[in-house]
């Protein structure tokens, strides 16, 4: 079976159509960025993009995604890439950094479709995303800085 991720045609090599996407990205195609949390889709950690759409790749089966287009983090436009790197930097977000491709690649669906979030979209977009280290307040400053800048950036 076949996808593309992250812009590129793979192969999609599972032990069986029931094998979550997680451990095809992770062992398969040595796409580490995308962390194991709970296993259970309730932490967020696992979250990449499949057609566009936030998903929870440790209980999504990799015959759910065939013929899709997958992103990861590692395979995000630079722009977006560049600018939350700064943002996450500049408002200290990361403590022990685990949630934090999850944490992005959550922010950056909902920049995608909600270009300026207002906190109420925020909390609800990331709401699936654990952070054991408890920086959610600035986890919000960052996603506005960061809806500011790609914003700012489109009108250029």
């Amino acid at each position: 079976m076949k996808a593309t991720l992250n812009g590129q045609m793979v192969e999609l090599t599972p032990v069986d159509d029931q094998t979550p996407l997680l451990w095809i990205l992770r062992d398969s195609l040595n796409m580490r960025g995308t962390k194991f949390g709970c296993g259970a889709g309730l932490c967020g950690a696992c979250t990449v993009h499949v057609d566009g759409t936030a998903i929870r790749s440790c209980i999504t089966p990799v015959a759910a995604v065939e013929g899709a287009s997958i992103t990861t983090i590692e395979g995000l436009a630079d722009r977006q890439r560049e600018v939350f790197n700064k943002v996450w930097i500049e408002h200290q977000v990361a403590q022990c950094g685990y949630c934090q491709p999850g944490q992005i690649m959550s922010a950056a669906s909902l920049i995608t479709e909600t270009p300026d979030p207002s906190d109420e979209e925020i909390d609800a977009a990331m709401s699936g995303n654990i952070c054991r280290c408890g920086t959610y307040p600035r986890i919000r400053q960052a996603i506005k800085a960061a809806a500011a800048e790609l914003r700012k950036g489109e009108k250029a």
